[in-house]
């Protein structure tokens, strides 16, 4: 007769199944928001999703240019959760204000990861607010999750460099040792260009832990768009002028002396226009500057719907973009990518061996200048004014650098092997 030992019921328990690992973005703005970091996490996370992986956003319910709008709480987006969380309002205008933002984002967002995050999780933190991986580390070693960094800029050498004192100071020393720390105990660090990534080796971060992966614009949605059929052109009065472009932000990082001082020594030539889009620190300033000069031939206008994005970068014949020198390897002008895609020559107004400088001279879709030298922009555009077979051949490599290296297929593409899609 069977003993105990052999009656006893053998039960089989059923295998448990764990949540399969989700990618968790946080930065501040996201879709439905049109500013750079938000237009790009919007295309990331999408692609994402479709790739089949599951996807989170944590970010804010504001946009950038609007503290008054309120985005909902939580919504479905192409297949992206999106969790919104409740921050202050106060918008762009005074800095207690902004501080209180940033601060209040912190804090709300750091509370929503660490309700959400489970182990094996990947939480991709992007620097919209500054010093945003010293939240997603402390969230990602609390709970067991793998942390990627996504560098639109380095802070707070970046507050440093435009005259912050407390940046430059034993707080500035302390606040980038602790953020040293974060980028390396990530999975990886993505940033922007070779010379970002120089900045880092020089912090300690081992080559590993380095990958570069350039901005994008979708090269899809912004093409070259002829004159002829280009109704801003004829809207702003620009149909038989050439036309100098600065389209986007015109903030502390970027300078406007070297363009202002080519507007004066090209006043009198009436072929020539300078056409500024959009906003930013500096702005107004320059706007003071030109009705001060008497300037007719710099002419403003406000930020245009993304809708109409191609025509407004092609209403230019060739843009310039600026960095301050001290700021390379700390911010790359994403704007590039867009001027690029819309085919358009560049005049690189920064250091010599900028991000953007390289750029321009490997691909031979524009000139450098560098900050101060007001001849050399005015020869620049002066050059291009005079010979359109060179602009037309400088406005095809542009193109052509658009749709290859800094297409936004390619990057990507980077981007899925960054992420590891597909593998467990």
């Amino acid at each position: 007769m069977a003993g105990p030992a052999t009656m006893r019921r053998t039960i089989r328990v059923p295998p448990t199944t764990s949540p399969r690992p989700r990618t968790i973005f946080v930065n501040r703005f996201f879709h439905p928001d049109h500013s750079a970091t938000a237009q790009l996490l919007s295309d990331l996370a999408l692609y994402v999703a479709g790739e089949g992986a599951a996807v989170v956003v944590v970010t804010s319910r504001l946009i950038y240019d609007d503290p008054q709008a309120r985005l909902a709480a939580r919504e479905q987006v192409g297949g992206v959760e999106v969790r919104r969380v409740a921050t202050t309002r106060f918008g762009r205008d005074g800095v207690l204000g902004r501080a209180a933002d940033l601060a209040s984002f912190y804090l709300s967002a750091g509370w929503a990861l660490l309700r959400l995050v489970r182990r094996g999780d990947v939480i991709v933190a992007k620097t919209d607010p500054p010093l945003l991986s010293l939240v997603a580390y402390v969230v990602a070693r609390l709970k067991g999750a793998r942390l990627i960094n996504w560098l639109q800029d380095i802070y707070p050498e970046v507050a440093a460099a435009l005259g912050v004192r407390v940046a430059g100071g034993p707080l500035g020393r302390l606040l980038a040792a602790w953020r040293d720390v974060t980028l390396r105990a990530a999975l990886t660090n993505v940033v922007l260009g070779e010379r970002m990534a120089a900045r880092l080796r020089q912090r300690g971060v081992p080559e590993r832990q380095i990958t570069v992966i350039p901005n994008w614009s979708d090269e899809t949605q912004i093409q070259p768009v002829a004159h002829a059929a280009n109704p801003l052109r004829t809207e702003w009065g620009l149909r038989d002028r050439f036309v100098v472009g600065y389209s986007g932000n015109l903030g502390r990082a970027h300078e406007f002396e070297t363009m202002l001082g080519a507007a004066r020594a090209l006043a009198l030539d009436p072929r020539i226009v300078f056409l500024m889009i959009g906003g930013g620190h500096f702005s107004g300033p320059l706007k003071a500057a030109v009705d001060a000069a008497g300037l007719t031939n710099v002419m403003f206008k406000p930020y245009q719907p993304l809708s109409a994005l191609a025509q407004s970068l092609c209403a230019a014949d060739i843009h310039w973009v600026s960095l301050n020198p001290e700021l390379e390897g700390l911010i790359v002008p994403s704007k590039v990518y867009g001027v690029l895609a819309a085919g358009r020559p560049v005049i690189a107004v920064t250091d010599v061996d900028g991000e953007i400088a390289r750029l321009v001279a490997a691909h031979g879709c524009g000139a450098h200048v560098a900050p101060g030298d007001v001849e050399g922009f005015a020869s620049a555009v002066l050059r291009l004014a005079d010979d359109p077979s060179h602009a037309q051949t400088l406005s095809q490599a542009a193109r052509g650098a658009a749709e290859g290296e800094y297409s936004r297929t390619a990057a990507l593409a980077r981007w899925r092997k960054a992420l590891d899609l597909g593998v467990s």
